[in-house]
């Protein structure tokens, strides 16, 4: 079960710093560790997912961004790569990591280490996690984002807009190569 899932705990300085249960990181808005990853075509559109209305965490909103906590000993590559399989069945690429950032709200807070990658493969959909999708250009995100703000994770929007407006891409030369998840 997933509230029995032991999660990466991280302090300020973005180490780990211990483990909990993802149950008790999220009554105690514990700082913990995630992945987001930015999956491109090779048109250059990016996955925009729909979350299932029974996320524990912003149940029901779009997402750009595949990912999710850590685990305790999972390193930020492998917890890319898993996330990224177990949510939208994307595999057998590498990932790019480009950098970090850190999110609060009243809701949760972590270090987000993040990633991009292009992927051609068939988007399967993980039943309890993601309930539709679809790929978009990065003008398209832009304009639904502006239009409904409220309709994507407020997290993937802080934190990782950056990368669709700066043209992130895994061909822009940005991070450096960390993970082939093959």
């Amino acid at each position: 079960m997933a509230d029995d899932e032991v999660v990466a705990l991280y302090d300020d300085a973005g180490r780990p710093d211990g483990s909990a249960t993802r149950a008790r990181v999220r009554a105690e808005n514990l700082r913990h560790a995630t992945t987001a990853i930015l999956v491109f075509d090779p048109a250059g559109r990016i996955y925009v997912h729909r979350r299932t209305p029974v996320k524990d965490v912003y149940p029901g909103l779009r997402d750009f961004c595949a990912g999710g906590v850590l685990l305790a000993g999972e390193s930020p590559d492998d917890g890319a790569a898993r996330e990224a399989f177990e949510e939208l069945g994307v595999h057998g690429v590498p990932l790019l990591r480009v950098g970090t950032a850190d999110y609060i709200d009243a809701v949760t807070r972590f270090v987000c280490f993040q990633y991009v990658c292009t992927y051609d493969g068939p988007i399967v959909w993980q039943p309890e996690e993601v309930a539709g999708g679809e790929w978009m250009t990065r003008a398209e995100l832009l304009a639904a984002v502006a239009d409904d703000p409220g309709d994507f994770v407020p997290d993937s929007v802080q934190t990782a807009m950056h990368l669709v407006t700066d043209g992130a891409s895994p061909g822009a030369g940005l991070g450096q190569d960390s993970s082939d998840e093959s």
